[in-house]
């Protein structure tokens, strides 16, 4: 009825697999992976198939973000005819996506064989997933933590997580932020800050620092749970030691951090 896996470039977790079977599906909440793509994750939590010969698939948004996979707390019920599964599954992970994967449709076809009937869980996470090493390693350690709330980047219309990175009023993604504020028309600054201009700073969960390398920007001071008073005066001596030089200060969920301008290479006279 199904054919093989197909994973795309990308995948990693089927390495992982260490000779499920169809019987062991035994809690009342499961689901089975069925494949996924840059945004989203498909899962069935049933093969018996209703009075069309149709199954549901669940669909689950995902966003990928430097700091790994991030899974969404929204949810899209697809019905689809149980003898298509594998053709839908082709047609929605294409093999042209490098972000694309498919699971054992060989395991698919045994549970649907045995009329396989679970519960969707309220959280799909480890725990929950049937054949959890199917799936690329990438997503099983996104699958790890809690379901986030996902929206559309402003800019690239990529998905990202609700309120990491916010500019301008503006919901963007990790690279678009980083791309816009510590770019060169950011809000950089030459000597020390003013007491007002520490309360209009720009706030983002956490800065990445392979995005800050093709910006040639470098942190001079990252984070740290310091008292407020204590961290503005240190971001002001590192602003008065090197004045002439922009620097930018920011504040994320581990403090303020400390941005400068590399300096430009020097080049001996000829």
């Amino acid at each position: 009825m199904f054919n093989e896996s197909r994973y795309g470039a990308a995948a990693g977790g089927g390495a992982r697999k260490q000779g499920w079977t169809a019987t062991q599906p035994a809690s009342e909440t499961q689901v089975f992976a069925i494949g996924g793509n840059e945004t989203t994750l498909a899962f069935v939590n049933s093969l018996r198939p209703d009075g069309a010969g149709a199954v549901t698939a669940t669909l689950i948004p995902i966003a990928r973000t430097p700091l790994g996979i991030a899974v969404g707390d929204g949810r899209q019920e697809v019905a689809i005819p149980l003898a298509g599964l594998f053709e839908w599954a082709d047609r929605t992970f294409s093999a042209e996506d490098e972000r694309a994967f498919i699971t054992s449709m060989r395991d698919l076809e045994l549970l649907a064989r045995v009329g396989w009937d679970s519960r969707f869980p309220d959280t799909v996470d480890e725990r929950s997933i049937v054949n959890l090493e199917d799936l690329p390693d990438e997503v099983a350690d996104g699958l790890a933590g809690a379901p986030v709330a996902l929206v559309a980047c402003a800019t690239c219309r990529r998905l990202c997580v609700r309120d990491d990175f916010i500019w301008k009023e503006k919901q963007l993604c990790a690279w678009d932020y980083h791309a816009q504020v510590f770019g060169r028309r950011g809000p950089w600054h030459e000597g020390p800050y003013e007491e007002r201009h520490f309360e209009t700073l720009p706030v983002c969960s956490y800065i990445a620092d392979p995005l800050l390398v093709e910006l040639a920007v470098e942190p001079v001071m990252a984070g740290g749970e310091l008292p407020e008073a204590t961290a503005r005066a240190i971001v002001n001596l590192i602003l008065e030691a090197d004045a002439k030089r922009p620097h930018l200060a920011v504040r994320t969920a581990l403090g303020l951090w400390v941005l400068r301008e590399k300096a430009a290479p020097s080049h001996a006279q000829e």
